[in-house]
């Protein structure tokens, strides 16, 4: 059985330059995960965009948040946590980027695994696709294939 993510992000994508790349990954994926995206809007504050989330994420799927504060890992790292999510009998998982002013206390609470791309801030915008592209990197790695560094 194929592994389900499903990807909440807050804040719609308005450029078409960044559309394209996320579509580009997506298909890319297909071939490894039944990739679902959810995209909410951001904002006004923080408690009305967390009850966006939570309904937003799908029963029984083990959640990661995105994170300034989560845990850092190489590629090669982020690859065998998911690797090992699998192996584990996590047949979904629900990553969470949030909305300009992040996540709230509520969201972060119930997240498994908290992950950081870097201790830098990136638009919310940029980060799903910079996401998209770690996680196609990821399955690559996972399934031993070659992919550019």
């Amino acid at each position: 059985m194929m592994l389900k993510i499903t990807l909440i992000s807050c804040g719609r994508l308005k450029e078409k330059y960044l559309k394209d790349a996320v579509l580009e990954y997506k298909k890319r994926l297909s071939s490894y995960v039944m990739l679902e995206e959810k995209e909410l809007d951001d904002g006004p504050d923080m408690e009305s965009e967390a009850r966006r989330i939570i309904k937003a994420v799908p029963a029984g799927a083990y959640v990661i948040t995105l994170e300034i504060e989560g845990r850092e890992l190489t590629s090669g790292q982020f690859a065998q946590t998911l690797d090992d999510l699998m192996t584990g009998g996590k047949s979904h998982i629900c990553f969470i980027i949030g909305g300009s002013d992040g996540l709230s206390k509520e969201i972060k609470d119930m997240s498994g695994f908290h992950l950081s791309f870097s201790r830098m801030t990136f638009p919310h915008q940029l980060m799903r696709v910079i996401f998209l592209e770690q996680l196609y990197r990821a399955f690559k790695i996972i399934k031993g294939e070659p992919y550019h560094k």
